[in-house]
């Protein structure tokens, strides 16, 4: 099985997204002494191929120089795990140079967009939405594929339709996420939008998208209904990631995910150490992340859904009680709604009540697409 490893160059982040609990002011930068510990720990902790995904804050912080040197390291002294990277960034600082190298290890970009200029800068920052499409635009120069994450927060729920129309109609793909407490904020739920609504706004997405299959793709109704299909999560946020997740800060820390990064309650070990993975089972961090594991083994068992929902995210379920295993991903209402509706539908073709076409594409209006094509289209 596949592992994944985040690597956080910096905390630090140019925007000042409101509801950001990822962006730390002063976060030092990632040397590459630490990318040569990272690489001497991984090339005997595991067999299994790796992605390494970019993240932050804002990781074209480290700059040209620290690309260009990381990329080949990782690339070719871990050859034998087959390396494959990712990047998530405002794209405020890429530049043709950084893109030509990104282009070289086809580097797939994920960004941030939350909709229309003035709704996007409203909940990320003046100027934000021009800097962001400036990168844009060099990334598409250089063939770089990018893909943009939108935030619905409290606020802008209420612009739903807006939103949907501005992706579809500027030909971008939507991937949605809904704004969420943070164990750092003091503050939490002031932009959290709150499960009942983002279960209402993931059925709306699946008829949207339903309506649009050939010109849009809403990619968190995708990984849902292939979850649904195979009975088994599809992304992060559905599977027991705790084995097969790491992030590593800028100092080398080693943490579960990068949503903990820079917390030293989280951390469980560092590159430097080359820890084994039963060391890092040893930490405090890994074992209470296990504990909730536990907790969803024990407490969600009589739940229809959960071989493909494991209790949702973690994190979230550690902010919504204070750090403390007390209850699954506060979004578990969400869940439950979209995968009963899926679930519902599905069931309702293949028994063939409904005349819902399988295939990809429909032009009878009374014939319309049904959630099966969403769960065998390629991803």
């Amino acid at each position: 099985m596949a592992f994944h490893v985040m690597i956080i160059p910096t905390l630090g982040c140019p925007s000042n997204c409101n509801y950001c609990w990822s962006s730390e002011e002063g976060s030092p930068l990632m040397n590459m002494e630490t990318i040569r510990e990272l690489v001497e720990w991984l090339k005997d902790f595991r067999n299994e191929p790796v992605t390494f995904t970019f993240h932050g804050g804002e990781p074209l912080l480290a700059g040209y120089e620290f690309f260009k040197e990381a990329l080949p390291l990782l690339a070719k002294e871990l050859d034998h795990l087959k390396p494959a990277f990712a990047l998530q960034s405002n794209l405020w600082n890429l530049t043709p140079e950084l893109a030509k190298l990104f282009a070289e290890y086809s580097i797939p970009v994920g960004s941030s967009l939350d909709g229309p200029e003035e709704l996007n800068d409203l909940q990320r920052g003046d100027g934000y939405y021009q800097k962001t499409m400036k990168g844009y635009q060099i990334a598409q120069d250089n063939d770089l594929q990018v893909s943009f994450i939108c935030t619905f927060t409290s606020y802008s729920i209420g612009f739903k339709e807006e939103i949907f129309n501005y992706f579809l109609d500027n030909g971008l793909d939507l991937k949605l996420h809904p704004a969420l407490p943070s164990i750092r904020d003091e503050n939490p739920e002031k932009w959290a939008l709150p499960p009942d609504e983002y279960g209402k706004l993931l059925i709306y997405l699946l008829d949207k998208y339903l309506d649009n299959i050939d010109d849009i793709k809403v990619k968190n109704i995708d990984h849902i209904c292939k979850s649904v299909f195979t009975r088994r999560g599809a992304v992060c946020t559905f599977v027991d990631c705790m084995d097969d997740t790491f992030a590593v800060g800028p100092d080398g820390s080693i943490y579960p995910c990068y949503r903990f990064v820079g917390m030293p309650d989280w951390v469980m070990g560092n590159v430097r150490d080359h820890p084994s993975q039963g060391e890092l089972a040893d930490s405090k961090a890994w074992k209470l992340m296990q504990k909730f594991k536990e907790y969803v083994d024990k407490n969600c068992k009589r739940c229809t859904f959960v071989k493909f929902c494991r209790g949702g995210c973690p994190y979230n379920a550690l902010a919504e009680f204070e750090g403390e295993i007390d209850g699954v991903d506060p979004h578990c209402p969400a869940y439950r709604t979209i995968f009963k509706e899926i679930t519902k539908r599905a069931t309702k073709e293949m028994l063939g009540n409904s005349g819902l076409t399988i295939g990809p594409e429909s032009d009878d209006k009374n014939n319309p697409t049904g959630v099966i094509a969403l769960m065998i289209k390629p991803s």
